[in-house]
């Protein structure tokens, strides 16, 4: 990749002995091994803050112009939104922007998606017979008692903020009742409702894509397969992104971080090893359906953020937290 080399050949020559501050929201199991393959690859030394994407927001947005980050890796749009919305993002080149396509990333290109992933009703292969279109079906007697869900979990309250963003508050508000009346099955996490799936223990929960990959790639086959919602909300995609801040002192180092992120060589990373979807243009993603193949609703990814407090209320007044 042409900018890759541009941007690495800039910042290795560029003289600075200070390393490269992230604050990574994506946990360093995940993505350790990729931060090292590049401090290896362009002589880079990074140093890496690792925290939840929520927390290391809030830290950012109360350091300000003095925080010691460089780039902001984080594992959700919502995240980067808060970010963004304080005017802490400065603007990505277009030869980084133009990577990825515009549907994952900030709409004025303060962050890139560099990895997706994917929202499904992961089910167990003895239920997929009665598999809803659209998440409107899991109210249905049917569910009663029988689907899980992970209501403090912010994948789910990130799903929240984007049904009232696409479908209104008030629908949103219905729905979480209607779920809340029809008893689910409540879980801390994803990969403990992809679990109780395949045990059969329940019919389906509502949960990103990978954790199901994940469980087969410990166990093989397993008794449940993934879902995935034919529109609406349910159907989403999120990302996990990067930005540059503008206080950042490093910027071109941090550059040559944002677009090792998008090579052919982390995309693959992020399919093989974390299972997610890769956001670059023209990179084909794991087994099943591909990006283009979802109907993920069109809105800002960054307007998640402006939401989510709203969409947390919702969910407790459901009595679901």
């Amino acid at each position: 990749m042409s900018l890759l080399i541009s941007v690495l050949a800039i910042a290795a020559c560029s003289g600075s002995d200070d390393a490269l501050t992230v604050y990574s929201g994506r946990s360093e199991t995940l993505v350790g091994p990729l931060i090292d393959r590049f401090e290896e690859e362009t002589g880079i030394e990074v140093a890496v803050r690792y925290a939840g994407s929520t927390e290391l927001a809030a830290t950012l947005a109360e350091e300000g112009s003095n925080s010691p980050a460089d780039v902001f890796f984080a594992q959700d749009p919502a995240s980067l939104g808060l970010v963004a919305l304080e005017g802490l993002l400065a603007p990505l080149p277009s030869d980084i922007t133009s990577l990825v396509s515009p549907h994952f990333s900030d709409s004025e290109g303060r962050w890139v998606g560099t990895s997706g992933r994917a929202r499904v009703l992961v089910m167990s292969t003895e239920a997929t017979a009665r598999a809803p279109s659209a998440v409107q079906g899991l109210i249905a007697e049917e569910w009663k008692g029988r689907l899980g869900i992970a209501p403090s979990n912010g994948s789910f309250l990130a799903f929240v903020a984007a049904m009232v963003l696409v479908e209104g508050e008030e629908s949103t508000k219905d729905w979480l009742d209607a779920i809340a009346a029809n008893d689910p099955v409540r879980f801390e996490g994803n990969a403990p409702i992809v679990a109780a799936t395949a045990e059969g223990t329940i019919d389906g929960g509502l949960v990103n894509h990978y954790y199901l990959r994940r469980l087969q790639a410990e166990q093989g086959e397993v008794a449940a397969e993934n879902w995935f919602f034919s529109s609406g909300a349910g159907a989403l995609v999120m990302p996990a992104g990067a930005g540059i801040l503008a206080s950042s002192d490093h910027a071109e180092n941090a550059a040559a971080f944002v677009s090792f992120l998008l090579s052919e060589e982390s995309q693959a990373y992020f399919v093989e090893e974390t299972f997610e979807y890769p956001t670059v243009i023209g990179i084909d993603g794991p087994e099943g359906p591909q990006l283009d193949d979802i109907n993920s609703p069109s809105l800002d990814l960054s307007e998640l953020a402006s939401v989510l407090d709203l969409a947390t209320d919702l969910v407790a007044e459901a009595g679901l937290l």
